[in-house]
């Protein structure tokens, strides 16, 4: 079952079943929240409403524990499971994988030893293992961007593509971005990982100008790689002849649509607070008599000059 659902409408719904009187869960429960290191501005974004959302949930719950841990690789996180198992004794983990393929079966021996299991963004490798998976739209991601790259070039020309780290929901964006355009006669140069990092997306783009004297427009995907991708053009002296669409909803690209910048006309969010949702999701799973299995799917809207300001925070850390 997939329902749309962002983190006001769980709290308006934990607060209606405080005051109809739902009986609540009395013995003490831990969760334990296992989140990649703020390596970008996307997961310094998570990190900051991971630590405000623990403290909310312990402070409005007493009998919930939140035990939460970075890491700054898939084994490090492979091992904070371990830990969080053995050492922690959780009945809950809360996890947004580094990599999907390297932390699935390490995930799955978490739920195996009897642990509730929340999985967000980045899915697993293999179906099943998760409780609730709590996702930004992947897909739309991808078929948005495509759909404006396709409006936006009059369905032809030469772009290039930066995707993310290889994982499930890289691969759902990339799908659904490529299927847009597959018909039309836009022309994909080249693409390559840029790991959702500015520095890799300055290097992957100055190997793309390099390459190619002739680009109209770039997808990055993501915001970090777009800053990247922003400078390395820059400096090429090449921002008159094409155009950049990143996503996530970082406040400086924001600001930038808000501005009508030409480089960077638009936006596709997705929103780092989805980790605040599937916090909350979880710990209603322990608190009341509600059933909240089931698959959580936040929007991906096209962020334009019109619309922006809906979406800008500016005292954010994202």
């Amino acid at each position: 079952m997939k329902r749309v659902l962002g983190v006001l409408l769980v709290l308006v719904f934990a607060a209606a079943l405080i005051l109809t009187g739902q009986a609540f869960a009395q013995d003490q429960v831990t969760i334990g929240v296992s989140i990649p290191a703020a390596t970008h501005g996307w997961t310094g974004g998570v990190n900051y409403w991971a630590r405000v959302t623990a403290e909310r949930l312990q402070e409005q719950y007493p009998n919930i524990n939140v035990v939460l841990l970075t890491a700054g690789g898939p084994a490090e996180q492979a091992n904070d499971l371990e830990d969080l198992v053995a050492i922690h004794n959780i009945d809950a983990l809360v996890i947004l994988p580094f990599e999907s393929d390297p932390l699935t079966d390490p995930v799955d021996f978490v739920k195996q030893s009897g642990v509730f299991v929340t999985v967000v963004d980045r899915g697993l490798a293999r179906e099943g293992i998760e409780d609730i998976y709590v996702a930004g739209d992947n897909p739309a991601m991808g078929r948005v961007s495509g759909e404006y790259m396709v409006e936006a070039l009059g369905g032809e020309g030469k772009i290039v593509v930066l995707r993310g780290i290889p994982t499930v929901i890289d691969n759902q964006r990339f799908d659904a971005f490529m299927e847009v355009i597959e018909d039309t006669d836009i022309e994909v140069l080249d693409w390559a990982y840029a790991y959702w990092n500015r520095d890799d997306g300055f290097e992957v783009m100055q190997d793309f100008l390099a390459r190619f004297p002739e680009i109209d427009a770039v997808w990055a995907q993501d915001d970090d790689i777009a800053l990247g991708v922003i400078e390395a053009v820059k400096q090429a002296g090449r921002e008159e002849e094409l155009f950049i669409i990143p996503g996530a909803g970082m406040k400086e690209i924001i600001a930038r649509v808000m501005e009508g910048d030409r480089l960077t006309p638009v936006n596709v969010l997705y929103p780092p607070a989805m980790i605040a949702t599937a916090m909350e999701v979880t710990a209603l799973t322990f608190v009341s008599d509600a059933p909240f299995l089931g698959t959580y799917i936040v929007d991906s809207p096209l962020i334009t000059p019109e619309n922006a300001y809906r979406y800008y925070f500016p005292d954010s850390p994202f």
